[in-house]
């Protein structure tokens, strides 16, 4: 299994698509334990979850608002996008 690190020195913003709340509790339990934070240095599991995420290689991540969806969503070339349950 890839690391949730590895996965976000893959690009400057990584997304990481989970499919559902039990998929999301387990990557937001192991980004907490390969150290991520929020920006403002709250752990992932002190927050709600969310189906999509930014994660960066200062091994911090972020909810994806409706821009980052649309950009996600865009097939734009350079977007790096993780079925995280792949990675399992």
């Amino acid at each position: 299994m890839k690391t949730i690190k590895e996965s976000a020195n893959m690009g400057e913003r990584v997304y990481v698509h989970l499919k559902d709340e039990e998929t999301a509790m387990r990557f937001l339990r192991q980004a907490e334990s390969e150290g991520f934070t929020f920006g403002d240095g709250v752990s992932p599991t002190d927050r709600h979850w969310s189906d999509l995420y930014a994660v960066h290689p200062d091994s911090t991540l972020n909810y994806v608002s409706t821009n980052g969806r649309i950009h996600y969503g865009s097939g734009a070339d350079g977007i790096v996008r993780i079925e995280y349950a792949e990675l399992l």
